[in-house]
């Protein structure tokens, strides 16, 4: 029973996500998580608190759907140690971000959500925050070159190319993407 009720939470926090890219956080109704997950109106009531619940573990599960999968840590623990593979390994990610786009713009309507809701602000800052650390630890015992204020610049350039992708998508052509984050990690990252 508890397997079921875990599988209906997540499908109910999967529904959250679309709304949210769909409609916005004012959209952000339990009527609309039912609707959107094809479940009887009241079903998300049973499941979240209040809708702060809701906005938090939706946060959580964007976060949670844009880890890497395996294949690709594999790939990041047996690639070489240079700009160019640091280049292949963030195109990469931009990519898989930019794959995910309604989970993305649901984290952006989330984060101007959390510009109201301190709650919110608090886990978004914490989730970012860890995300951020863990990001510059593992650059850091990676050996690849740069230092951790290269890895928050990169965070911070690409973060705003994948938003360019995801709503103005004709303002840059694939090409120029590719060429723009390897223009980045060029530019960003020093050889030691």
């Amino acid at each position: 029973m508890v397997r079921r009720n875990d599988e209906r939470r997540a499908a109910l926090v999967d529904a959250a996500i679309e709304v949210l890219a769909r409609d916005g956080a004012r959209g952000l109704t339990f009527r609309a998580v039912d609707t959107e997950a094809a479940v009887p109106v009241g079903t998300a009531s049973n499941y979240f608190t209040d809708r702060d619940d809701l906005l938090t573990q939706a946060g959580a599960r964007v976060y949670e759907r844009l880890q890497p999968d395996e294949a690709t840590l594999t790939r990041l623990r047996t690639a070489g140690r240079d700009r160019e593979t640091y280049a292949e390994l963030m195109r990469e990610l931009v990519g898989r971000v930019a794959a995910y786009r309604t989970g993305y713009l649901a984290l952006l309507e989330l984060r101007l959500e959390a510009t109201r809701r301190p709650g919110l602000r608090e886990v978004l800052t914490e989730r970012v925050r860890a995300d951020l650390d863990a990001n510059v630890a593992y650059h850091e015992a990676s050996g690849f070159p740069g230092d951790a204020t290269a890895v928050k610049l990169l965070v911070l350039t690409l973060n705003w190319l994948i938003v360019e992708q995801l709503t103005l998508p004709d303002v840059f052509t694939e090409a120029e993407r590719e060429q723009l984050v390897a223009a980045a990690v060029e530019r960003i990252v020093t050889e030691e």
